[in-house]
Order: structure tokens, then C-alpha cells, then sequence
């Protein structure tokens, strides 16, 4: 009888260890592109005071370009059509990332700056989590919850001192934010479930492509009526090609190769990446209540990616 080698302990655990190097490399690069679409996003659509493009037209236009590209690749490519079971996670990876909160954050961002808008992302690495957990049958522990539920108290009592208003009440601009927030949780756990088995880029492309119906005939039905300058143009390129496109072949590979709970930790400097880059971009100045409560989120989100996540039996 023969017998095949088996890999040692110690070269399982090298490749292991070099797959999760490369993920976590991979899922910072991510984290960096998707880092400036706030900042773009708020260079496209204006203030109220001075609108340019709508969130309408940003979130559905960056989608048909980048559907458009992404029909492109996979001609390219070659690539074979997604298996029957792996459309309805590609719909909702769809609504969660090509609809849910693009849109969200576009009509958001005219209303707040950058920097607020970064600490509310803030809340996202927990987001994804209890997402992931509810995906992978997960049964997180109690101090799992309590630290996403402070991480959530905070981001709002964070919303509720900075809305201006004399009562207890949210900026409709915050409400649309943390909406943001679960549609990108549910979109980055599908379609990291799906990049076990299916490439990362294409996991992006056939979610945009099967939105293509959808995008473009609302990107033509929004499309801007007076001119816009050529920054605006510029930071709605950035959103389509890299927010949109390529930022998501370096992320859902990341989770892929990572794992969806060591590599997401990345996310904890996305809110601070956010609001480095608002600085220099938008000219908002970062104060000291702004980063004090990014620090407190980032701390909590940290605490709770180190508890404790069960299988379910």
C-alpha cells in the first residue's frame, strides 16, 4: 500500500500564517481606498448650501460604471456564469454594497462633513461581525453583544451632541449613516461568503453586472442638470473605479485568504484614515471631541473582536 506525505504541522501552520499575512495585507489596501470615499463623496454632492451632483446620480452612476467595466472583465476573463445556488447571495451582496449604501451615504454626505461621517463608520467592524456570525452560524458571546452595544451608544450619543438640536433627536443624515453601516455589513458578509469559493473580483463584477438593469436607467434619469466642476467629476471617478470597483477585489480577497474575523480588524483605521483625509481634501478641521469618540468606538470594537464566538452546536 503506498503512502502519500503529508504536510508537517509546522508547514501547515507557515501557510496558514502566510495566507493570513497576505489577507490582512491585502484587507489594509482595501481599508485605504475605501478610507477616501467619504472625503469624495462630499467633494461630489456639494453642501446644501452649494449642491452639486445628488446621491441619487453619485450612488447609481458609480454603479453603472463600474458594471460597465466589470462586463468588460469578465468577457475578458472568460468567466464562467455563478452557479444557480450563489445568485440570491449575489442579489444581496447587490443591495448591500451596490445599492444600500452607496446610496445612503451619498444623500447623507451633503447634509455632514467627512469627519462626523468617519466616527459613524466607526461601528462598521462590529457591524460586520454580528453579521458574519449570524451568516457562519456563530453564536457570539454575551460580552461580544455588550461591547457592540456600547460601540452603537456611543456613535449615537456621538450623532446626538453634534445634531444642533435642542432636544434628544438624530440628524436624518445620521439615520441614513448607520443604515449605511448594516447594508455594507450585510454586503461584506456575502460576498465574503461567496469569495470561499468564487474569485473576489468576480464576487464585485457580478454583483454589478446583475444591477447593471437597474443603474443605468436611473444614473441617465439623475444625471446632473447644471455644470459641475471637474473636481466634483474627479472625486465621482474615484467612487466609480476604485470605492466601487477595485477597492472590493483587494477586500474580498483579503477575507478570503485572512479570514472575515482576523482580517476585518483592519477596519478599525478606516474612521481615522477618513478623517486624516478629510482634512487636506475637504479643509475640515479634526477637534479634539471628533477624535476622542473615534478613539472610545475604535477601543470598543477592538474589545469586542477579542471575545469570544461559538459555533453553534
Amino acid at each position: 500500500m503506498s503512502t502519500r506525505p503529508s504536510a508537517t504541522p509546522h508547514a501547515t501552520t507557515s501557510a496558514r500564517h502566510t495566507a493570513e499575512t497576505r489577507g490582512l495585507a491585502l484587507g489594509l489596501l482595501g481599508v485605504v481606498i475605501f478610507a477616501l470615499t467619504l472625503p469624495m463623496t462630499r467633494l461630489a454632492v456639494g453642501t446644501p448650501e452649494a449642491p452639486l451632483m445628488s446621491g441619487l446620480f453619485i450612488a447609481m452612476g458609480r454603479a453603472a460604471v463600474a458594471g460597465a467595466l466589470s462586463a468588460m472583465l469578465l468577457w475578458a476573463q472568460r468567466a464562467p456564469w455563478p452557479q444557480r445556488a450563489d445568485w440570491w447571495p449575489l442579489v444581496l451582496t447587490a443591495l448591500g454594497v451596490v445599492f444600500g449604501f452607496p446610496l445612503l451615504t451619498s444623500i447623507a454626505m451633503r447634509h455632514v462633513g467627512a469627519v462626523h461621517a468617519s466616527v459613524i463608520v466607526g461601528v462598521l467592524p462590529l457591524a460586520t461581525a454580528a453579521v458574519g456570525a449570524l451568516l457562519h452560524r456563530q453564536r457570539p458571546s454575551p460580552a461580544f453583544w455588550a461591547c457592540a452595544l456600547l460601540g452603537t451608544a456611543l456613535v449615537v450619543a456621538f450623532a446626538l451632541l453634534r445634531s444642533g438640536s435642542a432636544g434628544l433627536a438624530l440628524h436624518p443624515a445620521d439615520l441614513l449613516l448607520l443604515g449605511a453601516m448594516l447594508c455594507a455589513a450585510v454586503g461584506y458578509g456575502y460576498g465574503a461568503r461567496l469569495s470561499h469559493h468564487m474569485r473576489a473580483d468576480a464576487v464585485i463584477c457580478w454583483a454589478l453586472v446583475l444591477s447593471l438593469p437597474v443603474t443605468v436607467p436611473l444614473a441617465a434619469l439623475s444625471w446632473p442638470q447644471v455644470a459641475v466642476p471637474v473636481v466634483a467629476w474627479a472625486a465621482f471617478g474615484y467612487v466609480s473605479v476604485f470605492s466601487m470597483w477595485l477597492g472590493f477585489f483587494a477586500w474580498y480577497r483579503g477575507l478570503a485568504l485572512g479570514g472575515t474575523v482576523r482580517v476585518s480588524q483592519v477596519q478599525l483605521v478606516q474612521p481615522f484614515l477618513g478623517m486624516l483625509f478629510a482634512v487636506p481634501l475637504l479643509g475640515e478641521r479634526l477637534d479634539a471631541v471628533s477624535l476622542g469618540f473615534g478613539l472610545a468606538v475604535m477601543v470598543t470594537v477592538l474589545a469586542g473582536r477579542r471575545m469570544p464566538v461559538r459555533g453553534r452546536g
